[in-house]
């Protein structure tokens, strides 16, 4: 198993749904080498875990696909401070670990391990099996984006002895963007894990002042996760302006940190509703679990989203889900609201609705509980075997 994060030192989804994955995987009978290109302590035991290189999660977390390190601290890494200096080593590492660990399968998640997944490939001859959880489409924004990634991204998927998809939307976007087979590529909705998020209690003085006026009939809409062009965050605060216009007990919690933070932070500004706008930074733990409960409303806004576990925490939360028709888990829900990105007026009419009617909003949220607990991640390590088994490698 190639990937670029596990928690909790994962920045996203992709960390949490390989470390779900994977547990799932080991309970099913896998014994699973994961290769992290940093080294820091894990209370994992399901996994064996191979550091690529020496430096620590603030390092790797200081790297974008476009510009080098930006941490703190002086980085003495030779070779490892930028992006593609820590691939070319994880993949060097990699090139060396599977002549003395002989895999059965590998399997890579996303660009970032693609290059070493194709080492490993021509090293050991073992099947290489290519996750694709988001590509540069999706994360540029659709049309755009890194020509690098780009590249890379295309000789995986055509590298690659089988696809996993996390949704159609996915799988329609490699076969129309990069010309592969559609045959090649099997669709495999993420899942989360209820019992994984444990015994909770809400924390009320976490967010006193939400809470407070929600006292008053003020609803919450939340929305969690990285501010960038995919998450169509813009489109998010015009359609904020448009929405507080019709009702104006509406307030919007955005949890996360990234790129866009100062131009959304002066975007509210003057939209005029940086009075109804609340930003957390990036969160986790306990305060990440109360920005989902403190919510009555979860909004996903996303421009091109390939699954969306944000959505199914949420669900878990107890909040009704508005979610762009551009996200793949909306391929596994019923009982939630639909709007295009782009569509600003359908998403502030669609918003107003649940706020203004509660038992709109009560049947949302408990109906979309049912669903989100049909597919558990064992389910998706199943249909993972299978795929292993269907190339003929394992035994």
């Amino acid at each position: 198993m190639l990937g670029w994060e596990l928690p909790p030192h994962n920045s996203g989804g992709l960390g949490v749904a390989c470390y779900h994955m994977s547990k799932a995987l080991s309970q099913e009978g896998a014994s699973i080498d994961f290769v992290l290109p940093y080294d820091a302590e894990h209370d994992i035991d399901f996994l064996t875990i191979h550091p690529a290189t020496e430096l620590t999660p603030l390092h790797r977390n200081g790297m974008g696909a476009y510009y080098r390190c930006s941490c703190d601290e002086q980085c003495d890494h030779v070779g490892l401070n930028d992006l593609r200096g820590v691939q070319q080593q994880y993949g060097q590492y990699v090139e060396q670990l599977v002549k003395k660990v002989k895999p059965q399968v590998i399997h890579a998640h996303d660009w970032l391990t693609m290059e070493a997944g194709m080492l490993a490939k021509k090293a050991t001859g073992a099947p290489l099996i290519v996750h694709v959880h988001a590509t540069e489409y999706d994360r540029s924004g659709e049309f755009h984006g890194n020509p690098l990634v780009h590249d890379i991204e295309q000789e995986g998927l055509l590298m690659a002895d089988r696809i996993i998809a996390v949704s159609q939307i996915t799988k329609n976007l490699i076969v129309d963007r990069y010309g592969i087979p559609a045959e090649k590529i099997e669709v495999v909705h993420n899942t989360i894990d209820p019992e994984a998020l444990g015994a909770y209690i809400y924390d009320q003085n976490t967010y006193a002042y939400l809470d407070s006026l929600k006292k008053e009939g003020y609803k919450v809409v939340t929305n969690i996760g990285r501010l960038t062009i995919q998450k169509g965050l813009k489109y998010f605060m015009y359609g904020a302006a448009k929405a507080s216009e019709k009702y104006d007990k509406l307030l919007f919690l955005i949890a996360g940190d990234g790129e866009q933070r100062d131009e959304l932070i002066e975007l509210a500004c003057d939209l005029g509703i940086s009075d109804k706008v609340f930003f957390t930074g990036f969160i986790r733990g306990q305060a990440w679990r109360d920005a989902y409960s403190v919510g009555d409303i979860f909004v996903m806004n996303s421009v091109s989203e390939p699954f969306g576990l944000t959505a199914l925490e949420a669900a878990a939360h107890d909040s009704a889900l508005l979610i762009s028709r551009q996200a793949g888990v909306g391929e596994v829900l019923n009982n939630v609201m639909r709007f295009d990105y782009w569509d600003v007026n359908k998403f502030a009419d669609e918003l107003v609705g649940i706020a203004t009617s509660d038992s709109l909003r009560n049947e949302l949220a408990n109906n979309v509980a049912g669903e989100y607990s049909r597919i558990s991640w064992r389910d998706v390590a199943k249909r993972i075997k299978e795929i292993y088994y269907a190339e003929g490698s394992v035994a």
